[in-house]
Parts: structure tokens; C-alpha cells; sequence
């Protein structure tokens, strides 16, 4: 299970690394600098030992072998970019790791969610839901969710991963819901 969770945290560092990156260029000069230098740059604090850097080894190929992570070599410049399955891999892992952080004084207004996912997309509604809940919104109504913070950048996230348009998803910002006791309580607010 250990094993399982390491190889799972590596893939998810290399996965994000080369999305913030963006397409990575890297000038070729032998057959193991590609990994050796994405090894020091991402990986440098959690390097230590030969058998770590093998790990890191693998994973990268590992990727690059189900399609995640795409290398082209245009004039002995090296470029790493991820495939799409490898940006919906990342955004994943993103996913995964979101949440809202609470400021040192709330700003009196709520971030009301509005959404409507039509019935033949249940699964990514109750997803949506529940990635909702997790990151502690509380539910006015089935499709109507509520935040005392400031998470816009968490729900653009959000709406870009699950595919929702302006249509199907709505960020509210609203200075005052009647009969709010019972969220002030909850938020402690």
C-alpha cells in the first residue's frame, strides 16, 4: 500500500510539474540528461539516494509509455509536454488537492454556486456535488451551494475539470441571504 502511495505521489509531482511548466525545452546532450535534469529541477528536495532517482526514472517513462507525457526532438532541443489524457491526469491530481483557504477576517459576503448539469450527466452532477461538500460549501437547495470565502479561482478549476459552461454553472456574490443564522453558525462567522 506504501509502495502504491509513493508511486502515486511521484506521478502527480512529475504530472504537475510539467503543467505549470507548461511544454518543457530542454537541450539534448545525452540520453539520460532529459531525466536528470527534470529529476534535479522538480524533485530536488526529496532527492536521496540512487534507488529514489531509479523511481523517478521509471515513473517518467512510465507516463510517457500510457500516453501521459508526449517528447519531441525538433533540432536537438528536447520538448515535454503532456498529452491531453495527461492534462486531464494533472487536473486530477489538482482536483484532488483543492481547497479554500479562510482568511484572517471574513468580507460579509456569501459565494453562492448555482448549477444545473442536465439528467444525462448525473454522474459528473454527483461528482460535482460532492467535490462541492468536500470543499465545505453548505447546500441551500439541491443545485444552489454556499461559501463565506473567496474561492472563484477553486470553482474556475472546478468548472474547467468537470466541463461546465457559463450556462451550466453559476458564481454568485451575494451580500445577504435571508435567514443566514444557521450558515453563520456552520462557517462560525
Amino acid at each position: 500500500m506504501a509502495i502504491k502511495n509513493n508511486r502515486h505521489e511521484t506521478i502527480s509531482n512529475l504530472l504537475k510539474f510539467i503543467l505549470v511548466g507548461g511544454a518543457v525545452a530542454i537541450a539534448m546532450t545525452s540520453p539520460y540528461f532529459l531525466t536528470n535534469i527534470l529529476f534535479k529541477k522538480s524533485f530536488r528536495r526529496s532527492y536521496k539516494n540512487l534507488k529514489e532517482k531509479k523511481k523517478f526514472y521509471n515513473t517518467f517513462y512510465y507516463l510517457k509509455r500510457r500516453g501521459l507525457i508526449e517528447i519531441e526532438n525538433i533540432n536537438n532541443q528536447i520538448y515535454i509536454s503532456l498529452t491531453k489524457e495527461g492534462k486531464q491526469c494533472a487536473g486530477k491530481y489538482q482536483i484532488d488537492e483543492l481547497s479554500i483557504e479562510k482568511p484572517s477576517k471574513w468580507d460579509k459576503k456569501w459565494r453562492v454556486i448555482v448549477f444545473d448539469i442536465p439528467e444525462k450527466y448525473r454522474i459528473k452532477r454527483e461528482a460535482f456535488r460532492g467535490k462541492l461538500k468536500e470543499l465545505g460549501f453548505a447546500k441551500l437547495q439541491e443545485s444552489v451551494w454556499a461559501h463565506p470565502y473567496e474561492c472563484d479561482e477553486e470553482i474556475d478549476l472546478l468548472r474547467e475539470f468537470f466541463g461546465l459552461s457559463d450556462k451550466n454553472l453559476q458564481l454568485l456574490l451575494v451580500e445577504n441571504i435571508s435567514n443566514d443564522y444557521e450558515l453563520r453558525s456552520k462557517f462560525k462567522v
